[in-house]
């Protein structure tokens, strides 16, 4: 009965906050029109895309070091190493490269969002911007939502171009693959939905995730324990909803 009760409560809660990020999505789309924040939304992309640039190139380049060694252990054995690069390059820009991109963002910025705007909120700063007639979603949220849905279609590029780089010596300089083959094939059977879609993917886990790391700031409440209760269920929401809205992006594009 107790295990029931727990069920419920989840599926309330979670029905709840899918319908608060929701109200929020259509706030901060009403919020465009008023006051342009173009200085706000430049620093966040700053913050977002610029500082992010380090932590995203050394995972890609691991991540496509990785990947060759996994496909040559299988496509060894049937005598198709010629099609590892091509091969690398898909699963690069179809699926890693966003999804990958999209948690390393998580971690470092949306748990930032969701601790920023918590602390503002507990501190009553939102308060006294409404009493100052400013609209906190135009002010705080807009910026920090478009900064990640822009951002993170550009992350997810220099992700690809690193990946297949990392992929590239150590195909050619430990496997021991023939470099004209490798790279020739790419360029024979890459497709241009290929890479699309992986940005396609990246725009919508930015404005997914974005969003959700602004609702739980701005939903914080009971001081700092309040502030860590945010940002730890900001990253849990967001990184959860990447790899089901993936799913969902994947069977729709394919």
């Amino acid at each position: 009965m107790e295990m029931i009760a727990a069920i419920g409560r989840f599926t309330i809660d979670l029905i709840r906050e899918m319908g608060g990020v929701f109200i929020l999505f259509v706030s901060t789309i009403k919020s465009l029109f008023e006051k342009p924040r173009l200085h706000l939304t430049a620093e966040q992309m700053y913050f977002i895309g610029v500082k992010s640039t380090l932590i995203v190139a050394l995972t890609s380049m691991f991540v496509g070091m990785v990947e060759v060694l996994q496909i040559y252990h299988g496509f060894h054995k049937f005598g198709a190493e010629s099609m590892i690069g091509y091969t690398v390059a898909v699963s690069l820009g179809r699926e890693l490269s966003p999804v990958l991109t999209a948690l390393m963002i998580v971690a470092r910025n949306v748990s930032a969002m969701a601790a920023e705007l918590g602390t503002m909120r507990v501190t009553q700063q939102i308060d006294a911007l409404e009493v100052m007639a400013v609209n906190p979603i135009n002010f705080l949220v807009a910026p920090r939502v478009i900064a990640t849905t822009v951002m993170l279609p550009a992350l997810v590029s220099l992700s690809n171009a690193i990946g297949n780089i990392g992929g590239y010596i150590v195909g050619i300089n430990i496997l021991g693959l023939n470099p004209t083959t490798y790279t020739k094939n790419i360029q024979i059977y890459i497709e241009t939905t290929d890479l699309t879609y992986g940005l396609i993917k990246a725009a919508v886990f930015g404005l997914i995730i974005s969003l959700i790391g602004c609702y739980m700031g701005l939903e914080t409440r009971g001081g700092s324990k309040g502030v860590g209760i945010s940002t730890t269920k900001a990253v849990v929401a967001a990184s959860i909803s990447v790899l089901v809205a993936d799913y969902f992006l994947t069977a729709f594009l394919f």
